[in-house]
């Protein structure tokens, strides 16, 4: 019984072995805007991915007459806007606001919680995940201790199908069959059993102790020398409640397929991808046209619709967004690449497009450069622009590289490729 523990409270430890940063976390938000070289980038935190259709237009609008007049989703459900002009921050924070997408300005940039998109739709998983976003996005918002979290410090919340519970979060809920929750502080260690009504605090009080831990010297769960078991341990002495479990289960569903969902009861809702996480104002004009109520954004850079009609889909299929689970760009995602990214070495979105094969395998995620920003977590396809106009591609697999080639011919590219999805490399 973990309860049964008293602890200590977590302090950072001098003999310290784990990562220390020396600077603030630069991780960009809606307040502090990151210089591309197409100009200022802004992310807004939407928790969960959840967007009121009003919410989603404003943001529609701000892309379109501030930035580049796209939206890119990111690997955590948010929304990046790119080609902002110098100075524009304070008119970008002001509709945000009004739109109800800044409820702190100091916690804006730690709302990062991401959760099962299809949770309460399709009938399956253990429990609704969406009390637990709500509470706990107004549990961090209260919290003076959550504003110091860095920017890249993320929550998940899994509705027990095991979709979200596998993004290396560094504290998890986890809906359990029997009612109640599961809470795990970062990729390994022990499981905490909770009541499902204490699992939104226990999931800050998580953050908090991890920060008391860190003592400000590091960003993530998986940087810091202390045991995550201990910070278990104290969340529970400090919650009054919890006890042990045995195991944490795998990761058990993958992400959403797109198409139609239909729910237990016959009501159906849409699944939508971007291309490479990239929504064109016409395809985000169709997405809050055809939706009722709310969008979800998930963390595979695609779109729930809740409780739609299942003809809107053709609409939505018409402005070039991936409606069909056999569309070759199921799985293919890439980062910026040229011309927004001075670092990066090619343009791959460009190059990606006309790679394209029939699809299948592992996802293939392209870089622009050794940095990997955005990539997947799990088996994937690593491609990485080399400095001398080629691709280095590998076969990641429980998270080792298992096999690599070096293409530097335009005509190899889609071949090898398709053969390292398939693994035939």
């Amino acid at each position: 019984m973990l309860a049964a523990m008293s602890t200590p409270s977590i302090r950072p430890s001098s003999q310290a072995t784990g990562v220390t940063r020396d600077r603030d976390d630069a991780c960009p938000g809606a307040l502090r805007l990151h210089t591309a070289d197409d100009g200022a980038l802004a992310r807004i935190r939407i928790p969960g991915g959840v967007l009121q259709v009003a919410q989603a237009r404003e943001l529609g609008l701000a892309a379109l007459e501030l930035g580049d007049g796209e939206l890119h989703l990111t690997s955590r459900g948010n929304v990046q806007l790119r080609g902002l002009p110098t100075g524009c921050g304070g008119e970008l924070a002001g509709r945000l606001e009004a739109a109800g997408l800044l409820p702190s300005w100091r916690h804006e940039r730690v709302r990062n919680v991401v959760a099962s998109p299809l949770s309460g739709l399709d009938g399956h998983g253990f429990a609704d995940v969406r009390p637990w976003l709500r509470a706990l996005d107004e549990l961090l918002c209260a919290s003076e201790a959550a504003a110091r979290l860095s920017g890249r410090f993320l929550f998940a919340l899994d509705d027990g199908r095991g979709d979200v519970a596998g993004l290396g979060a560094d504290v998890t809920l986890r809906a359990a069959p029997d009612g109640a929750v599961w809470l795990r502080i970062g990729a390994a260690g022990c499981v905490v059993v909770l009541a499902a009504e204490d699992a939104p605090r226990a999931a800050l009080l998580a953050a908090e102790v991890f920060l008391e831990a860190s003592g400000g010297q590091v960003w993530r769960v998986a940087e810091l020398p202390v045991p995550a078991d201990e910070l278990a341990h104290e969340v529970v002495r400090r919650l009054g409640a919890g006890d042990a479990s045995p195991a944490w289960p795998p990761a058990s569903e993958p992400s959403p397929s797109p198409g139609v969902v239909t729910g237990p009861d016959g009501t159906t809702s849409l699944s939508v991808l971007a291309p490479l996480g990239r929504l064109t104002a016409a395809q985000w004009t169709g997405l809050t046209t055809a939706a009722s109520g709310e969008l979800r954004l998930t963390p595979w850079r695609g779109v729930i619709l809740p409780t739609v009609r299942s003809d809107r889909l053709v609409g939505l299929d018409s402005v070039g967004l991936i409606t069909d689970p056999a569309s070759p760009w199921l799985g293919v995602g890439a980062c910026i690449g040229r011309p927004g990214c001075a670092k990066s070495l090619a343009d791959i979105r460009t190059d990606a497009a006309a790679s394209l094969t029939a699809g299948g395998g592992l996802p293939a995620y392209w870089s622009g450069c050794e940095r990997r920003c955005g990539r997947p977590r799990g088996d994937h396809v690593d491609v990485v622009a080399a400095p001398d106009g080629g691709y280095l591609i590998s076969v990641v697999e429980g998270g080792r590289v298992r096999a690599t080639t070096t293409t530097d011919h335009p005509s190899k590219l889609a071949a090898d490729l398709a053969a390292a999805r398939t693994h035939d490399l």
